[in-house]
């Protein structure tokens, strides 16, 4: 029997024509395409799942990660602000108000605790898709993305002209001038056959999940590490298995849900040993996986030195995990030399494996993005190369800080 079939050629129906196409609906792709769209351009946000948010929704990790420094200052700002807003707008989850931030401090008041919150991710997902909707944004659910076209510019340079999709209504295409690989795997950059990178230690087996009981209603049950701080971290305690995950094969991957749906499973029955009002109500619907694959961009910064000036800096974020640190994101770390037309943001931009534990987290996540949209929707010619200063002051007359010296 051969081990491979030829696919019979054939010929695919434009879905439609796009200013800017995002790929992920993740809050990365959440933000690139508000951004997009509020730059005017016209956008389709593509979503293999059925509800926006990603990791931050449909993989339950629902904390808002800090969007200060831990010293008082407020480092992350425009739409990743916004989105941490519109994640508690109808109510904040007990023991995640930070009071100092949302209603006013000092700046010692603010340094005694960071500006985080926690989220109920069904609200937030419905809540990020109605804002999206009303900005003018097309969203497509169930959609993968299964191919793209490109177009050879020179020997070292391509654009991608089109990106096949598949869907319940079949396979077709859709032509963007731009497209953002907010997917968090950097599938589309692997697609185009643009360089990219793996996550070399791989991703540890969480299983968060949400339970209830009689006592303490509905909770998070962070079982596994994941967004734990360095200094919390104790490996043999939390790490529920020694093996790990690299996220990029599908087997394996579901070799990976299943070991957590039993660990969340096996979890929630012990607990109901002492509890017996105690039952699992919401499983992650995907696989909590961290660091991946990611583009290998124009730069690739390091998480040292920090607090230093970048000239082309889109945006701020400090590290989730200790006081202090804060950094200025270059633009060239969110695209590649050898495609003229697509830019990354999110979890798969490029930065080294000892950065890709600050950058993966939900407030970079919003920074990266809104800077992507709107590059993508303001420059038709070549995203390698855009007119910054003019990238600049669109992000900063959306409330974006750029600089250090702007918030410190």
């Amino acid at each position: 029997m051969s081990s491979v079939i030829i696919e019979p050629e054939k010929k695919l129906a434009v879905y439609g024509e796009y200013d800017v196409l995002v790929c992920g609906g993740g809050v990365a792709g959440i933000a690139a395409a508000l951004a997009a769209a509020r730059q005017g351009a016209k956008v389709l946000l593509l979503e293999r799942e059925y509800m926006l948010g990603g990791l931050a929704t449909l993989g339950l990790v629902t904390i808002y990660l800090p969007l200060c420094d831990g010293e008082g200052h407020q480092i992350s700002f425009g739409i990743t602000d916004e989105l941490l807003r519109l994640s508690i707008a109808r109510g904040i989850i007990d023991g995640h108000y930070p009071k100092p931030w949302l209603e006013g401090g000092t700046i010692e008041e603010r340094a005694a605790t960071r500006f985080e919150v926690q989220y109920n991710p069904h609200i937030f997902a419905c809540d990020a898709e109605k804002l999206l909707i009303d900005s003018g944004v097309e969203i497509l659910y169930g959609t993968l993305c299964a191919s793209v076209i490109c177009d050879e510019i020179d020997n070292e340079t391509k654009r991608i002209s089109s990106v096949i999709i598949e869907n319940k209504s079949g396979r077709s295409a859709v032509i963007a001038k731009n497209i953002v690989d907010a997917t968090g795997d950097a599938d589309i950059c692997k697609l185009a056959g643009i360089p990219t990178a793996l996550h070399k230690k791989g991703n540890v087996l969480a299983a968060w999940y949400y339970r209830y009981s009689r006592d303490n209603g509905v909770s998070l049950k962070m079982l596994g590490f994941a967004d734990v701080p360095s200094d919390q971290k104790k490996s043999e305690a939390q790490q529920l298995i020694k093996r790990r995950f690299g996220g990029v094969d599908a087997r394996e991957i579901s070799d990976m849900v299943v070991l957590a749906h039993q660990a969340a499973l096996s979890d929630a029955l012990k607990q109901r040993e002492i509890d017996n009002s105690t039952v699992p109500v919401v499983y992650p619907t995907i696989p909590q996986l961290r660091m991946t694959r990611r583009i290998v961009g124009i730069s690739t910064p390091d998480d040292s030195p920090t607090h230093e000036y970048v000239p082309t800096s889109v945006g701020l974020f400090s590290d989730w995990r200790k006081h202090g640190p804060v950094y200025e994101l270059p633009y060239e770390c969110l695209v590649s030399a050898s495609c003229a037309n697509l830019i990354t943001a999110g979890r798969c931009i490029s930065v080294t494996d000892n950065m890709w534990d600050i950058t993966r987290v939900i407030p970079v996540c919003a920074v990266s993005g809104e800077a992507a949209g709107r590059a993508a929707a303001m420059f038709s010619e070549d995203l390698r190369a855009p007119d910054i200063a003019k990238l600049q002051s669109a992000l900063s007359d959306g409330g974006v800080k750029l600089h250090c010296s702007d918030v410190m």
